[in-house]
């Protein structure tokens, strides 16, 4: 899976992706696509790392791309810009927020709405393109599903509204598969604001934007980039008084990564061991026998069953021999779907 992160050129967005991959040595080629990946921060492999004191301790992670800032009206820029959205399978939309003296006054509600439009605008040109060779095939009445769906959504972006937005039958939903359509992508808005904001200071339409948001379904985060970048060059111990003076419970950078996992559709299952402690990603909805196979092939080709422990309990009580006398230990077959937080054991035979 990999993560987007877009925005309006000196908004934050290359420290936002530096803060979430940890690339601090800043080595980054400008106006081109730069990609690393993030570890997702998670509580419960800190717990189970503490408990098993692992050889290594593996968390999730999430392919991350900083795509070039978009400039509006300028081709070159758009291009570079559309092609690398067009890859991502979801979009951290980074939104300026914060007055500095070269870009002056804030206008987050127009930013935000400035590169929408662009997005709207291309999936309606694909739209457009695509319409013309339908109407001009020989064998156009095969696909007069396909172009009556392509006006519906046509109609839709017209009216501003993104795709996402359109509700579709099972067949419909197919179709639309075949496309590489922007505005159907999960997005997440960060709102990079001033340190004082954190603080209880306010912003130009800081209610407009977030109420935008919350009728457009769009998960919002307030960071601000600048205290976050702050926080990651400081000793634990320094981090955790400086935090408690701001009066923050975690670093915002950590709610972003989170965000996005849960945006994706991603949930974590855990394997523990002396070994190694490991997070492993998998979609919502996946079966026992699919998830071994994310650990290999060979595990998922020779399914037995799944040993499975429901992390709160182990949490709870400590240890896996507890757990088993409480009777909270659990076998399940091929068909189980395995949920977040799962501790499992996989027994195969190949």
């Amino acid at each position: 899976m990999q993560l987007g992160i877009i925005g309006l050129p000196m908004v934050g967005k290359t420290t936002i992706y530096e803060l979430l991959t940890g690339n601090k040595e800043g080595k980054l080629t400008a106006g081109k696509t730069n990609t690393a990946m993030a570890r997702i921060p998670d509580a419960r492999v800190d717990f189970l790392s503490s408990l098993f004191n692992p050889r290594r301790t593996t968390y999730a992670q999430l392919e991350v791309v900083d795509i070039p800032g978009l400039v509006p009206g300028e081709g070159k820029s758009a291009s570079v810009f559309l092609d690398a959205v067009r890859k991502a399978d979801a979009l951290l939309h980074v939104v300026r927020a914060f007055e500095d003296e070269i870009n002056g006054e804030i206008n987050p509600l127009g930013d935000f709405e400035t590169l929408n439009y662009e997005l709207l605008l291309a999936d309606l040109d694909l739209i457009e393109k695509r319409i013309e060779r339908i109407n001009a095939n020989k064998k156009k009445n095969q696909m007069l599903k396909e172009l009556a769906l392509l006006e519906k959504l046509k109609k839709a972006l017209e009216e501003e509204k993104p795709l996402s937005s359109v509700e579709l039958d099972e067949e419909e939903t197919a179709i639309i598969q075949n496309y590489q359509f922007l505005t159907t992508k999960p997005m997440l808005v960060c709102l990079n604001v001033d340190e004082k904001v954190l603080s209880g200071s306010d912003y130009k339409d800081r209610e407009k934007i977030i109420s935008l948001l919350n009728h457009k379904h769009i998960p919002v985060v307030e960071v601000s980039a600048h205290l976050e970048k702050e926080i990651s060059e400081l000793s634990e111990e320094e981090k955790e008084i400086f935090m408690q003076e701001m009066g923050l419970t975690e670093p915002g950078i950590v709610k972003i990564a989170r965000s996005m996992y849960a945006r994706l559709g991603l949930i974590s299952f855990f394997t523990v061991g002396e070994d190694e402690v490991k997070a492993w990603t998998i979609e919502k909805g996946t079966t026992a026998k699919k998830a071994a196979g994310k650990i290999h092939s060979d595990i998922e080709r020779g399914f037995i069953r799944a040993e499975v422990i429901d992390y709160q309990a182990l949490y709870e009580l400590k240890s896996i021999a507890a757990v088993k006398e409480k009777g909270l230990f659990r076998l399940e077959g091929k068909d189980y779907i395995v949920k977040d937080g799962d501790i499992i054991h996989f027994r195969f035979n190949v």
